[in-house]
């Protein structure tokens, strides 16, 4: 079997290219010398018999291959892969008169005669199909004769494969599937799904190379690999070859992301011609599609798989392909469909008025808390405490958002009431670690700030020039309401530095975490004067040489505290 293609017309072509061309010899060896003549093929592809080829279609534009079959009572399978979408195809055979022939009356006939015979005669129909299935025309007995191969996509630009054989029964270029094709989900979870399937018996029994190759999408299962492939290819694995005398085609420019202008591949074109390639490049591309939801993953020979970091409550698609891995063909498995399973729903807290809620928050993770007050109010008063990284708090009332807010520190929040309502926050953890955060609601007009007051700045102040080998000296500002003030010091080794200091910065430990011994002193301090709202303290009966990490805690009137920024400093060694 001879295989070639060309424009709708080429049964024209092949006997227009010179005046004296026939159609295709059944003389193996002149069939050979004519196909490399570039005057007679300058314009198709010549196909070998058993090797599939890709090739590219416009839409509304049917492209025809043509191929001899020499003898009677041949075997032949032509196989049909669409890739992007559905494709309408016919195969038909006309039969090749014996005056065609090389070996005829060695007198060529006059040209209009042989075209006459070829074109007057449209043939007899032998197979048809419409779809995106991967569909086969299967004879063990074709007679001799010229088979045309119409393809047709009318619903866009599309990619296909073709595949014929004279062959069939020894060539077997595609894997065989199991008795039972599916593929099953074994095992489901929150992100991962565990597939199984049996084996092909084209690598166990044939002892021929096999891989599978899974992909994975959430739009709905593919019928091919190609159909995947052109999906999410991004690459020129099906882009058309440049067209006879240029280098390359507006095509091919338009595929690198080139877009011609008016004044490219054209200066000598009609306005209708540039017109229409203008429809063309305009109908033939598309922006690319995203990948990202789209997986191709080749696994080897193993039946068993596991698909691991997938989205909680998600649809997702799973197709398994057998690929021969030496002819590069594949057969497709009978996918299937699962949705992994949802995330365990949390648990909802419910606040109290006027109560405090400790809230603890995994990495990345979130809280949820409802609010429902009683009795009639007019406002909510909010007191978040984040202990220690930034945490995000949101506020909905009856569904509608009243507040979206990151917090550092204590913050106060002042919501708008209404009768019967009922409030949901959630509470986003940060992104370095776990979050801990005290919170309170209250609809009581009266209702005094939990936390104590604290000033813009709670640093701690060490005076190096003050230091001695048993005392340090340290500073911090307060406020003008009057509180309760706490200092603790703790010894720490010589290679304790900022990192763990701030990991242990937890500023709702209030002093009851400590240890007597760390206790240095509490006293109570205010000023009117914001300017002088400064406090000093030397702490003595420390070693020379050694370092302290020193801790001042604000008590407020309602017992909760708050704990300023930690301050590592370190006595002198010799005095």
């Amino acid at each position: 079997m001879r295989m070639f293609c060309g424009p709708v017309s080429l049964v024209l072509a092949l006997v227009l290219g010179t005046v004296a061309q026939k159609l295709p010899t059944r003389d193996e060896g002149l069939f050979q010398m004519q196909i490399r003549d570039k005057a007679v093929f300058h314009d198709s592809s010549v196909m070998p018999d058993g090797a599939e080829i890709s090739g590219y279609l416009f839409r509304d534009t049917p492209k025809r291959y043509f191929f001899v079959v020499e003898e009677d009572n041949t075997p032949l399978s032509v196989t049909i892969t669409p890739c992007d979408a559905p494709l309408e195809w016919k195969l038909t055979l006309q039969e090749l008169p014996e005056e065609a022939s090389g070996e005829g009356s060695g007198e060529p006939e006059p040209l209009e005669e042989q075209k006459q015979q070829v074109t007057a005669n449209e043939g007899t129909e032998l197979f048809n199909y419409k779809g995106n299935d991967v569909e086969s025309f299967i004879s063990t007995s074709s007679p001799s004769g010229l088979y045309q191969l119409e393809l047709l996509s009318t619903e866009k630009d599309s990619n296909f494969k073709v595949y014929g054989t004279t062959t069939p029964e020894s060539d077997q270029p595609y894997p065989e599937l199991p008795y039972d094709p599916r593929v099953d989900v074994t095992a489901l979870g929150r992100t991962t799904v565990t597939l199984a399937w049996k084996p092909t018996p084209t690598g166990s029994l044939m002892g021929q190379p096999v891989q599978y190759c899974v992909v994975i999408n959430k739009e709905h299962n593919f019928k091919s690999l190609c159909a995947a492939e052109a999906k999410m290819s991004s690459d020129d694995t099906f882009m058309a070859a440049p067209k006879p005398g240029r280098d390359f085609s507006p095509f091919d420019f338009a595929h690198f992301g080139f877009v011609p202008s008016e004044n490219d591949f054209g200066k000598d074109r009609s306005l209708a011609t540039n017109r229409a390639l203008s429809n063309k490049l305009s109908r033939s591309y598309s922006p690319k599609p995203k990948t990202a939801d789209i997986q191709k993953l080749f696994i080897g020979n193993k039946n068993i798989f596991t698909v691991s970091d997938l989205k909680p409550d998600t649809q997702y698609y799973f197709d398994v392909f057998a690929v021969n891995s030496a002819t590069n063909t594949s057969t497709a498995y009978v996918g299937t469909f699962a949705r992994t399973k949802e995330e365990a729903r949390q648990k909802t807290v419910e606040l109290k008025d006027g109560k405090m809620a400790d809230v603890f928050i995994k990495r990345k993770g979130s809280k949820f808390l409802r609010f429902a007050p009683v009795s009639s109010h007019q406002r909510v008063t909010l007191f978040v405490h984040a202990c220690l990284d930034t945490v995000q708090v949101q506020v909905r009332r009856d569904g509608k958002l009243l507040l979206s807010q990151n917090v550092e520190g204590v913050r106060q929040f002042q919501l708008r009431g209404k009768a019967k309502a009922k409030y949901l926050i959630r509470v986003r953890g940060s992104r370095k670690g776990a979050s801990t955060l005290k919170i309170l609601a209250s609809t009581r007009a009266s209702s005094k700030q939990p936390f104590p007051s604290l000033p813009e700045d709670t640093r701690i102040k060490a005076f190096d020039k003050l230091r001695t080998c048993s005392s340090v000296t340290v500073a911090w500002l307060g406020t003008q309401e009057r509180n309760k003030f706490c200092v603790y010091r703790r010894e720490v080794a010589e290679g304790y530095g900022e990192e763990q200091r701030r990991r242990e910065q937890n500023q709702c430990a209030g002093p009851e975490t400590r240890r007597k011994s760390e206790k240095v002193l509490c006293k109570y301090f205010h000023s009117p004067n914001l300017q002088k709202a400064v406090t000093t303290e030397t702490i003595t009966g420390l070693e020379a040489g050694k370092s302290y990490l020193l801790d001042v805690y604000v008590v407020g009137h309602s017992g909760h505290s708050v704990k300023y920024q930690s301050k590592l400093v370190k006595t002198r060694k010799y005095c």
